[in-house]
């Protein structure tokens, strides 16, 4: 709800029907605003994020129904685990179909129709801003979002409306079980990606609750003034700071030590 005059928002969530996305709709229809969903599923407007026409249908039609939206979260998203060289290049373009251009299509159609006051917040993540070994094509483009947001901001600066990149850490949802990984490897890498990408699977039970993460995110979105990019975690946080000052050549081994596992048959 808006709380200087106690209504309702209108708020846009796409990949509304799964994880962050659905636990972010959940919270947001608890508290009196109108959610409208955008995701593959059975949700307010089926359709596919990277789809240029889809999205810009659903947005004619949102505006039609709601006249404006006062907040755009952009949540849609998957990712590919797996070799660089080894991953097809069908399932690259997907990944970057989804995440990338999903989020230009959302905001690109979003603005011409947000409040004065209006909030864009892209879900990024923390793998945008460390290097993963065999994450690769999801790093790189949760990269892209985050770099996208602060462009984004940037070139409104002259407005009042907001931009702001939310880079959460693992959290519990189906992320893992809708993720695509590629257990492919020759000479070069051993059994390091079937290892390195079961050993972020196996860390579930260790993975934030997706309600203590929304119960986080909500705090930020609900700020007067959102800053350029949050990070959600304690020992993420030290991460990022300690890259600040720490020589890169230092950080990716300590980063590879961390996540380029390999076992002995």
């Amino acid at each position: 709800m808006n709380k200087a005059n106690n209504t309702p928002r209108n708020i846009v969530i796409t990949g509304s029907s799964s994880g962050i996305g659905q636990a972010l709709r959940k919270h947001f229809e608890n508290n009196g605003d109108k959610v409208i969903g955008i995701s593959l599923s059975d949700d307010d407007y089926k359709c596919d994020v990277s789809n240029a026409e889809q999205m810009k249908l659903a947005f004619r039609d949102i505006k039609e129904k709601y006249g404006k939206i006062d907040i755009l979260i952009s949540c849609a998203g998957f990712g590919i685990y797996g070799a660089i060289e080894l991953i097809d290049n069908t399932k690259v373009q997907k990944q970057y179909d989804v995440n990338v251009l999903g989020t230009i299509n959302a905001i690109q159609n979003c603005l011409p129709i947000m409040s004065e006051n209006g909030k864009i917040i892209n879900i990024s993540s923390i793998c945008a801003l460390f290097p993963i070994p065999f994450r690769s094509y999801y790093c790189s483009s949760k990269a892209a979002i985050s770099m996208l947001s602060d462009c984004l901001r940037m070139e409104l600066s002259k407005t009042k409306i907001q931009s702001t990149a939310i880079c959460p850490g693992e959290v519990r949802t189906n992320f893992t079980k809708n993720r695509v990984n590629t257990y492919d490897t020759n000479e070069k890498y051993g059994n390091a990606p079937e290892h390195s990408i079961e050993k972020i699977s196996s860390r579930e039970h260790k993975r934030m609750p997706v309600e203590k993460a929304v119960k986080i995110m909500v705090k930020m979105i609900e700020k007067k003034k959102l800053k350029p990019q949050y990070i959600m975690g304690a020992k993420n946080k030290f991460l990022y700071q300690l890259q600040k000052f720490a020589p890169k050549s230092l950080m990716l081994k300590i980063l590879t030590k961390m996540f380029y596992i390999t076992k002995k048959d």
